[in-house]
C-alpha cells in the first residue's frame, strides 16, 4: 500500500463509495505535516502581505498561518474541524512532567483549554498504563484556521497529534525535537502493524486516549485498526472509536467533541455503534483503496470560513 499520508478525519461507514474515494482523494491531496517532516532550528518570519482579512478571496492560510499568537478573547471554536478558527487558544507547556511538544518550529501546540486539559489528563496517566510519556505533535495555529502545511482539519483547537513513541527519560533538546522521527508501527507491507514494535503499551495508551471523556474519535492506520481489532481483550467498547484513515501510521490523532455551550462551533457526526472490524474494516485493505489517487485541493479562501473567523483574525 503507498504511503498515503492524509490528516482528514474521514469514515467509511454508511457513506457510498464514490463520496468516499472523493473525500479521501481530497484529502490526500491537502498533504500531512508528518512526524517525519523536520523543523527548523532557526525559523524565520513570513513577509507581509498584501492581502487583507476582508477581501473574501484571501486565501486563508496565508492569513492565519501569519499569525503568532492567540486572538484575546474569551475561548471559543468558531466552525467545522475542517473549516473553522479558534478564538482564546490556550499553549500547551513545551514541558511537563509527562509530555513534551515536539516541532517548536511550527508554533502549532495551541488548542481549546478544554484540549490541553484533556492532554494533561491523558499525560499523567500514561505511566500508569505503561507508556512513559507522551511526544505531543501538532495541535492547532494560535488562532487556529487553515495551515500553510500539512493538515486538512486541526482548524478549532480540538484536534491533536501524539507520536506513537513514547518520550524517553529526559529533556530532549530543540534540535532533537525538530529533527528527531518518530517510530513507524506498520509493517513494510501495510497489512499489519510491525510485531518487532507493536507492544501491549500501544494497546494501552490507545485506550486510554480513547475512553478520555472528552474524546469522540481517535484517528489510526488501518493496520492498527486491524491489530486492536485481533489483539484486544476483555472490554472492547472503545474500540469503535478508534477509526481507521491512511497516514497515521507515526502517530494518531485525537479528536475531541464541541465544548459545551459553543453554540458556533459544528459537531462532527457521531460515529458508528459497532466495533469496526469487519467488511468496513477489509475495504481499506482491498484494491479499490490502493487504486485512489491524490486529488487537487485548493486552499481555502476565507469566504469558506464562518464570518466570525474575520474577527478572530484581527483581533488585537
Amino acid at each position: 500500500m503507498p504511503k498515503l499520508g492524509y490528516k482528514y478525519a474521514m469514515a467509511r461507514f454508511s457513506i457510498p463509495n464514490l463520496l468516499i474515494r472523493c473525500l479521501i482523494a481530497t484529502a490526500i491531496a491537502g498533504g500531512a505535516a508528518h512526524a517525519q517532516t523536520v523543523g527548523s532550528l532557526d525559523p524565520k518570519p513570513l513577509p507581509p502581505l498584501a492581502i487583507k482579512a476582508d477581501d473574501p478571496k484571501a486565501p486563508a492560510n496565508q492569513l492565519f498561518g501569519r499569525k503568532t499568537a492567540p486572538a484575546p478573547l474569551e475561548a471559543r471554536v468558531i466552525g467545522y474541524y475542517t473549516s473553522g478558527c479558534l478564538a482564546g487558544a490556550k499553549a500547551m507547556p513545551i514541558n511537563g512532567k509527562t509530555w513534551q511538544v515536539m516541532r517548536l518550529s511550527r508554533n502549532r501546540n495551541w488548542g481549546h483549554p478544554e484540549l490541553i486539559a484533556m492532554l494533561e489528563r491523558l499525560a499523567d496517566k500514561a505511566p500508569s498504563v505503561g507508556w512513559n510519556g507522551l511526544l505531543i505533535g501538532d495541535l492547532a495555529q494560535p488562532r487556529g484556521g487553515p495551515m500553510l502545511t500539512g493538515h486538512w482539519s486541526h482548524q478549532v483547537g480540538l484536534d491533536a497529534d501524539i507520536w506513537l513513541t513514547p518520550m524517553p527519560n529526559r529533556e530532549l533538546s530543540r534540535k532533537e525535537r525538530e529533527e528527531m522521527f518518530a517510530t513507524n508501527v506498520v509493517a513494510e507491507d501495510w497489512m499489519d502493524v510491525n510485531p518487532k514494535i507493536w507492544s501491549p503499551a500501544h494497546i494501552a495508551i490507545l485506550k486510554a486516549a480513547a475512553t478520555d471523556k472528552d474524546v469522540e474519535r481517535v484517528l489510526i492506520n488501518p493496520a492498527i485498526k486491524k491489530a486492536l481489532c485481533r489483539d484486544v481483550k476483555g472490554d472492547r467498547s472503545w474500540l469503535k472509536k478508534m477509526r481507521p484513515v491512511f497516514g497515521h501510521n507515526y502517530h494518531f490523532h485525537v479528536r475531541i467533541g464541541c465544548p459545551k455551550g459553543d453554540t458556533a462551533c459544528k459537531p462532527q457526526p457521531a460515529g458508528p455503534a459497532e466495533e469496526g472490524c469487519g467488511k468496513d474494516l477489509d475495504w481499506w485493505f482491498g484494491k479499490e483503496a490502493r487504486s485512489i489517487k491524490p486529488g487537487k485541493r485548493e486552499p481555502l479562501k476565507m469566504s469558506a470560513l464562518p464570518a466570525a473567523c474575520k474577527q478572530v483574525l484581527l483581533a488585537e
